[in-house]
């Protein structure tokens, strides 16, 4: 038995030595952080293109696994995101008007860390600041993007005050399908001024960033460019709703239908706003009802004279992060409004008559003074030569009494 013992000793303190060295060797190990970090733009107006290399102390190091943990911040989500990735580069959406940070580190594992995953206790890390060229205060205001009844794609801007004058404005966009930024291929135009851009005949994808930037020169030199990214599935306006069919039921119910306007706009995305307007005896009262159905009953109430309804609709939260309300509907009220034909009114002449009568009215008078001032004239041009061929005639009779 002692004998036995002597012998397992020294085995369990060999396999004890050589666990400990191990583990002496594994938190011993230490990740450098990634280098080399670099931010590159290929003009793609805010889709940037995020690059680095792995440690010195680990390019030689080929049984081991390397990972990387990217970290930047969204300044649309006004938050950091985080990926991991064995590659060497990453492309992620940044806004170039504000600042761009990131920082990346490493991560090891495989044998040579014991199965574990080691994660470098510093990090590499970069911050880019937006561009300070282009006149200051010359980003245009108010940009909105109107993508109507999901078939034609419009964006409005304003100009800033302190715009100088003679300064040319243009809207280029890029997404994921195109090689480069293209130029706007019809702009609105008001005053000499260019105020949008329509997209029709350039089919944009949905459910994809489109960049968007509106820069341009000035005799002072190139404007501040304002950079907008977007997604036109958010920015759908639906037609307005023509149909509406209002009856009245037996039993006092009071039902609404309508029909969903034509188009591109899926039906079970649409949900709708009915406005109901009560006219009665304590004036009127407005109620609005959400539904996702295509009619609406409601109860007849005694107590009011009148129930006028109409419609609207937008996509809801299931389909699309935000949308527009389309225009309301025209109203349709129980009981009918009754037209009443009015009767012609001297009042009711419309203006172009009254401005037709007066002119008619001083060219008759121009003329008639025209003609009086003629027959003046006239008159006073026969006188003389009546007096001169009287006298005429008196001389020839003495002259011949006198013979």
């Amino acid at each position: 038995m002692g004998s036995k013992s002597a012998v397992i000793h020294p085995a369990t303190l060999m396999l004890l030595f050589i666990t400990w060295r191990e583990s002496i060797h594994c938190s011993g190990l230490t990740v450098e952080p990634p280098e080399d970090l670099m931010i590159l733009d290929p003009g793609h107006l805010g889709h940037l293109e995020i690059t680095w290399s792995p440690p010195a102390s680990l390019i030689n190091m080929t049984e081991c696994p390397k990972l990387y943990q990217l970290e930047y911040f969204d300044t649309y989500k006004n938050s950091w995101t985080a990926i991991r990735t064995p590659s060497r580069s990453y492309s992620a959406q940044f806004d170039l008007m504000k600042d761009i940070r990131v920082r990346v580190y490493t991560l090891l594992s495989g044998p040579c860390t014991n199965g574990t995953m080691i994660k470098s206790t510093s990090y590499t890390e970069l911050v880019q600041k937006p561009p300070t060229t282009g006149v200051v205060g010359t980003t245009v205001k108010d940009f909105v993007c109107v993508f109507h009844n999901m078939e034609n794609m419009e964006c409005n801007w304003e100009s800033n005050q302190k715009m100088p004058a003679n300064s040319q404005q243009s809207l280029y966009f890029w997404h994921k399908e195109l090689e480069q930024a293209e130029e706007c291929p019809k702009y609105m135009i008001s005053h000499s001024v260019r105020t949008g851009c329509n997209f029709t005949g350039k089919p944009l994808p949905d459910f994809t960033d489109i960049n968007i930037c509106i820069n341009g020169s000035s005799p002072h030199g190139p404007l501040k460019p304002t950079f907008i990214s977007l997604q036109i599935q958010n920015h759908v306006k639906p037609e307005t709703t023509e149909k509406l069919h209002l009856q009245t039921h037996p039993d006092g119910q009071l039902e609404l239908q309508w029909e969903r306007p034509v188009g591109k706009v899926p039906g079970h995305c649409l949900e709708w706003e009915v406005e109901r307007s009560q006219e009665g005896p304590d004036g009127k009262i407005a109620l609005k009802i959400l539904t996702e159905q295509t009619s609406l009953t409601l109860p007849l109430l005694n107590n009011y004279e009148r129930n006028c309804l109409r419609v609207r609709s937008k996509l809801h939260k299931y389909c699309v992060d935000k949308s527009f309300w389309s225009e309301w509907s025209r109203t349709t009220c129980h009981p009918e409004m009754k037209e009443v034909t009015p009767e012609p009114e001297w009042d009711m002449i419309p203006v172009y008559v009254y401005i037709a009568i007066a002119i008619i009215a001083i060219l008759m008078l121009t003329l008639c003074m025209v003609a009086v001032l003629k027959v003046m004239r006239s008159r006073q041009e026969k006188k003389p030569d009546s007096l001169l061929t009287s006298l005429f005639a008196r001389n020839s009779v003495l002259t011949v009494v006198e013979a």
